[in-house]
C-alpha cells in the first residue's frame, strides 16, 4: 500500500498545501507535480465530469510525484460508491461535502473505515489498483490504509455549522473546510458569500476547528489572500482552481489584446 504523504504531513503538524481540479486530464496532474510545490490535489469530484477509469488515470499520475497525493470532494449521492472507487483507484484522502448533521459526518467516517469489528466502517475487500488488484485485498495493510484516510468535511449546511462542536469531536475527522456559497444559500441568501455576515461565520467555523484540534482548510484564488486566515491559526491551504485560473488568464490578456488590436 502506498504511504500517504498528507497523513503524514498532519502527523508532523506541518502546514500543507493543496491545489483544486475539475478536469481530470492527467497531463494538468503532471505539470503539477513538476512544480514541486504541493502535498496534495483535490479533485472536484462534486464538479468535475468523471468516470472509475478517469479516477485510477487521474490517480496514476499523482503517483509518478512521491510527495504528492490525492483528495476527491465527495458529493451527498452516492457517498459510499464514490468513497470506494475513489480509495480503490488510489485516491487516498477525501472531503465530503453537504453534511446537514453530526450523524451523516459519521456516515461519512464509516464509508471510508474496513467493514471489521475494530473500525466499525462499511468498506470491504475489493479488487481495485490501491490494493493491487490481488497483492493486498482485505489484509490488514489494506485495513490500517482506511485508517491513514485524511478525512475532511464541509461545512456549509445551517444543520453543520449549528452542529459544529459536535462534528469536531468526531473520531476521524482530520480537517474542515467552511462554504460560504452553500451556507449563503441555505439561509435564503443566494450570491452572498462575501458579505459581513457570511464571513463572520467563517471566521467563528475556522476559530472553533483549531480550538478542537481539527485543522481548517482554507481556499483561496491565489497566495494575497492567505495573511488574514494565517491570523487565525489557519496552515491549510488550497489554492487555485485549474479552470478558474484558464479562465482569469484569457479574460484578463484577452481584454488587454482586444483594447491594444482596437488601434492596430
Amino acid at each position: 500500500m502506498r504511504k500517504n504523504s498528507l497523513r503524514e504531513l498532519l502527523k508532523q503538524g506541518k502546514p500543507t498545501l493543496g491545489t483544486i481540479m475539475i478536469t481530470t486530464h492527467p497531463q494538468t496532474v503532471e505539470i503539477i507535480g513538476h512544480s514541486g510545490l504541493f502535498d496534495y490535489i483535490e479533485l472536484d469530484g462534486e464538479d468535475a465530469s468523471w468516470d472509475v477509469m478517469s479516477l485510477e488515470n487521474f490517480a496514476r499520475a499523482v503517483e509518478l510525484f512521491p510527495s504528492m497525493t490525492a483528495m476527491m470532494k465527495v458529493e451527498r449521492e452516492p457517498r459510499f460508491f464514490i468513497t470506494t472507487r475513489s480509495l480503490g483507484a488510489g485516491i487516498q484522502n477525501l472531503l465530503f461535502a453537504d453534511c446537514y448533521s453530526a450523524d451523516e459526518v459519521r456516515e461519512c467516517v464509516k464509508c471510508v473505515r474496513a467493514a471489521s469489528p475494530q473500525d466499525k466502517g462499511y468498506h470491504g475487500c475489493n479488487l481495485r489498483r490501491s490494493t493491487g488488484y490481488f497483492k493486498d485485498i482485505g489484509n490488514e495493510a489494506w485495513a490500517q490504509s482506511q485508517r491513514e484516510a485524511v478525512i475532511a468535511v464541509m461545512i456549509e449546511k445551517v444543520g453543520a455549522v449549528e452542529q459544529m462542536e459536535e462534528i469536531f469531536e468526531i473520531e476521524g475527522v482530520d480537517m474542515m473546510t467552511f462554504g460560504p456559497c452553500d451556507y449563503a444559500i441555505n439561509i435564503g441568501k443566494p450570491g452572498a458569500y462575501y458579505s459581513a455576515e457570511v464571513q463572520q461565520k467563517l471566521k467563528e467555523v475556522v476559530k472553533l476547528a483549531v480550538k478542537k484540534d481539527v485543522r481548517p482548510r482554507v481556499e483561496i484564488g491565489s497566495f494575497e489572500e492567505a495573511k488574514p486566515y494565517l491570523e487565525l491559526g489557519v496552515r491549510d491551504f488550497c489554492v487555485g482552481t485549474d479552470l478558474a485560473i484558464i479562465y482569469e488568464f484569457c479574460k484578463s490578456n484577452g481584454d488587454k489584446m482586444r483594447k491594444m488590436l482596437e488601434g492596430a
